[in-house]
């Protein structure tokens, strides 16, 4: 029996001998007992004195009663408040991504006006809560930008940083590959003890750990744009790397030499005029079995 239910007994006399065992051992037993040994013979006009006790002891039932409930109140408000609060943080905290799939591309419009236009196999994330303060961004692959002018805007991949305050450029991040290509205004690139300014048509170009020398883009924006990637003395196995990241299939190469170097171009919607303009300059053949294309010499 609880607490509140003994007291009631005792207060009506009723209480048998467990119940009055149990009364004695509260913990405001003695309190209890002396309160009502004081109230007896004590008589006044109209003062009923059990009636009178009865009321002093309800009320402390039911003070102690608010404060025993208020606990778990307390407790639970506490508790909302720290998964609130740990909600929000990890809301704030948390960084928006966009990614693409194999033969796949996607435009992304930031939280300033800014555009990012992820190629094939690509991933961006931001923190979208402290965007105007930090216009930070992770790439892995490869986008286009058109940032608006504002504070500093700020890319980084695996291998290097590109810093602009508002300009066009493209950054392209793979295995063993990076490449900054500016468009309009000027981009700072920064990898390892390289620290270098590109203005509008500079290429900063890593391959294999080495700086490779480029020459002037002429374009406005990058070729993948208009759904065709263009090549310039690139090792054949970057061209098969990309067909097979815009066309979601496997090539195998029979008895050929990856690293002979290929000038030239495929498109992104045309499969069959894409394989002949990366076999025919180099006088492959090719061969299809379900998603895997075999390439051989002639």
């Amino acid at each position: 029996m609880n607490r509140e239910d003994l007291i009631y007994k005792w207060l009506n006399h009723e209480l048998n001998a467990d119940e009055l065992v149990a009364f004695k051992k509260l913990e405001d037993y003695h309190s209890l007992t002396k309160l009502n040994k004081a109230t007896i013979g004590f008589k006044s006009p109209d003062y009923n004195t059990s009636e009178e006790l009865q009321t002093v002891l309800k009320r402390i039932v039911s003070n102690k009663s608010k404060k025993k409930t208020w606990l778990p109140i307390a407790a639970s408000i506490a508790a909302i408040f720290v998964v609130c609060f740990g909600f929000y943080y990890y809301t704030t905290t948390l960084d928006t991504t966009f990614s693409t799939l194999a033969s796949q591309k996607q435009t992304v419009t930031l939280p300033d006006g800014s555009i990012a236009e992820l190629n094939a196999m690509s991933e961006l994330s931001f923190n979208e809560h402290s965007w105007n303060t930090n216009r930070n961004l992770k790439l892995d692959g490869e986008a286009f930008f058109k940032v608006v002018k504002g504070s500093k805007f700020e890319v980084k991949t695996n291998t290097g940083i590109v810093t602009v305050i508002g300009t066009q450029f493209n950054v392209k991040q793979r295995s063993g590959f990076f490449e900054v290509i500016c468009y309009e205004g000027l981009v700072n690139v920064s990898y390892k003890a390289y620290d270098v300014n590109l203005p509008a048509g500079d290429r900063f170009l890593i391959r294999d750990g080495k700086l490779i020398a480029t020459e002037k883009e002429n374009q406005n924006h990058p070729s993948w744009i208009d759904n065709y990637s263009q090549f310039k003395s690139a090792p054949y196995r970057d061209v098969i790397a990309e067909f097979e990241r815009q066309y979601d299939l496997k090539i195998e190469l029979k008895s050929i030499d990856d690293s002979q170097l290929f000038t030239g171009s495929f498109t992104h919607d045309d499969i069959e005029t894409a394989l002949k303009s990366i076999t025919l300059p180099l006088q492959l053949t090719y061969s299809k079995t379900n998603r895997t294309i075999i390439l051989k010499r002639e």
